[in-house]
């Protein structure tokens, strides 16, 4: 396993014009790392990302697009030589302005509020990207069908060969009772999207360009003491259309939640519309997606793969019940779908 103390972090930041006093790592995992590094002039924030460096290049073009439409995303430090990150040996850096500010909470109703309207924003600002052709972009547009269709085939390849037959521990039983269900909601979705609605909106998202941050949480955003909203890390930013960070956010809203709520999710779509209205076939590509069973299908995943190596039996079971139990709840949601949709897209 690569160690946080053999990085170059000295040999990156001598390539910026900047006094280096201190530097406290935040976070290190396999191929990325953060690390705050204390200046005379407060502090910065030192990146080593896991992509690749083309497609850093697409992720820093997008940035660049995002800020130049008005979204507020900490600026990128050029180095002494004028480039936007350091390459050693394979390994990208970036270093960008801290910004101070503390996390944005589900639980409270108007920074919920502002959340969903930056998140609106952050949509209709990335309409006319194009990515430029030296780089590598993340691309998810118009592949819905297919990854879900696939993801349907591998969880239901292991129910019938492992679930069906043989010994089952505790939480191979809850499977085996759940996941029938599970996947007739998940063929409802995947047959929907196979109609017009995600068809025409995937082609003028192609024709005028746009992006999906994939991971808009309250832990990647930032609330200034003036209310604005900081997103604080873009990575992930990938090519689609809105409705992926929509069914992101619901779903994250709703597990915090414990539940769906209609209400709240009135709220929500009320609160994007106002920013970025959408039309009611676009909204029903949103209810398609939070149809199809991501947070069961996603527990089931890792369960089969065990891919958590410290959890044991017992945490599997808990994150298979937990969202099981939310993802019971949102059947009147799907049924009187369109009475939340806010009156403005009809």
């Amino acid at each position: 396993m690569p160690s946080e103390s053999r990085e170059p972090l000295e040999k990156v930041l001598s390539m910026y014009n900047i006094k280096v006093l201190g530097i406290r790592n935040e976070s290190y995992k396999d191929k990325k790392g953060v690390w705050w590094i204390q200046t005379p002039e407060g502090h910065k924030i030192l990146k080593k990302v896991s992509s690749s460096e083309d497609t850093l290049k697409y992720t820093l073009s997008a940035v660049e697009h995002l800020m130049h439409n008005g979204i507020n995303i900490p600026a990128v430090i050029k180095t002494v030589d004028a480039r936007p990150y350091v390459n050693i040996d394979g390994s990208c850096y970036t270093l960008s302005q801290a910004i101070e500010g503390r996390n944005p909470s589900y639980s409270i109703p108007q920074q919920l509020k502002a959340v969903v309207k930056e998140l609106a924003k952050f949509h209709k600002a990335s309409i006319g990207f194009s990515p430029p052709s030296c780089c590598k972009p993340k691309m998810h547009l118009g592949t819905w069908i297919e990854d879900y269709g696939r993801q349907l085939e591998d969880m239901g390849s292991f129910y019938k060969t492992k679930l069906l037959s043989g010994p089952r521990d505790e939480s191979g039983s809850f499977i085996a009772d759940e996941f029938p269900s599970f996947s007739f909601r998940a063929e409802r979705s995947i047959n929907g999207l196979k109609g017009s609605e995600y068809r025409d909106w995937t082609e003028k998202t192609r024709s005028l360009g746009g992006l999906c941050h994939q991971d808009f949480a309250a832990g990647n955003l930032f609330l200034s003491g003036s209310g604005k909203v900081y997103v604080i890390d873009t990575d992930s930013i990938t090519m689609d259309i809105p409705a992926r960070d929509i069914r992101k956010l619901l779903n994250k809203v709703m597990k915090k939640k414990g539940k769906w709520d209609a209400s709240l999710t009135a709220d929500i779509l009320r609160y994007y519309q106002s920013e970025n209205p959408l039309t009611l076939s676009q909204w029903q590509v949103v209810k398609l997606d939070i149809m199809f069973p991501h947070l069961f299908l996603g527990a089931m995943n890792k369960y089969c793969y065990k891919r958590e190596k410290d959890w044991t039996g017992e945490n599997y079971l808990k994150r298979l019940r937990d969202v099981t139990s939310i993802e019971k709840t949102i059947n009147p949601i799907l049924e009187g779908f369109d009475s939340l949709v806010p009156k403005s897209s009809l």
